[in-house]
């Protein structure tokens, strides 16, 4: 694989029926108010090197998830697809590109990259 086609960072997406009430769990849990929320529709804490996101009305995928930052969605994509893995169409979000991948147990993987 190309180097400059690699991942430049993951991390763990929790589905929530509802965002307020999760962010306001999440904040007490962690002690730190989310970095990030866009209305009913996404949050996300960054601690150090790493983050946590919540998805509320803004799903790529029903179930929990990996969302991993690459360079370019559309190659991630081909690459998934080569590997005969179940593969989703980019999509146009408010914030960025992405699309939905699953692997042979079930998991879910979102390839984004910002727009």
């Amino acid at each position: 694989m190309d180097h400059d086609d690699a991942a430049l960072s993951l991390a763990p997406v929790v589905p929530c029926s509802d965002l307020g009430t999760a962010v306001a769990a999440w904040s007490a849990l962690l002690g730190t108010a989310p970095t990030f929320v866009d209305g009913g529709r996404w949050a996300q804490f960054d601690l150090g090197s790493g983050r946590l996101a919540l998805s509320g009305g803004d799903r790529a995928t029903a179930a929990p998830s990996v969302m991993v930052k690459v360079p370019d969605v559309p190659r991630a994509r081909e690459r998934a697809v080569a590997l005969g893995l179940d593969v989703g169409e980019v999509e146009e979000g408010p914030h960025e590109r992405r699309c939905a991948v699953r692997g042979p147990d079930g998991w879910d993987v979102v390839f984004y990259s910002p727009a």
